[in-house]
């Protein structure tokens, strides 16, 4: 790869797209409750279907790669940004998404630690996880697009369900599965 493509990437996206980028990820920080993860319907919306920067499957395959890779689990914001623009595009995903969310947990910390007894603050704990929950469903719906018709993914997705509601199982299991079915080209 030449420096040029490095530092324009693939779409070679302007100064303007790169600011919108950097701002749509930046406010995704701010929903970000479950972790960036739970961003990935409204990332895909603005990317795939509003601004065609990658198609399903290159997006499909930025969220899966990076959360392969050992690391934080905000990776994946890393690869998208750099499958749309390069170098530029990490660092527009990776700031817009950390900077406001980074600035905000410091605040809130700081503040809920002192009023950790008043009963606002236990009530609002509460009620972020059935928030946190919808999100990643959201998440999964998205993310198993592209092999939702074919029947060994929706089993494998229905059995993965069932198996972390009933089970305190690890996840590993059914990860290691769907890499088996995947790498096989069972699905897909």
């Amino acid at each position: 790869m030449n420096l040029h493509a490095l530092l324009v990437g693939p779409t070679g996206l302007g100064a303007a797209e790169l600011g919108a980028l950097f701002l749509h990820f930046m406010l995704l920080s701010l929903l970000a409750v479950g972790g960036a993860i739970t961003t990935v319907p409204d990332m895909h919306r603005f990317v795939v279907a509003e601004r065609h920067w990658l198609d399903d499957g290159q997006f499909t395959a930025s969220v899966a790669l990076a959360q392969a890779a050992p690391g934080p689990n905000v990776l994946f914001v890393a690869v998208i940004g750099w499958n749309i623009a390069g170098l530029p595009g990490m660092l527009a995903t990776m700031t817009g998404c950390l900077l406001p969310s980074t600035t905000l947990a410091l605040a809130a910390t700081r503040w809920g630690h002192a009023n950790r007894e008043a009963i606002a603050m236990r009530a609002f704990s509460a009620g972020l996880a059935p928030l946190t929950i919808g999100l990643l469903l959201a998440t999964g719906w998205v993310l198993t697009e592209p092999t939702r018709g074919h029947p060994a993914a929706v089993a494998l997705v229905l059995g993965t369900a069932a198996l972390m509601l009933k089970t305190k199982s690890s996840p590993l299991l059914p990860i290691a599965v769907g890499a088996v079915v995947g790498g096989l080209g069972w699905v897909g």
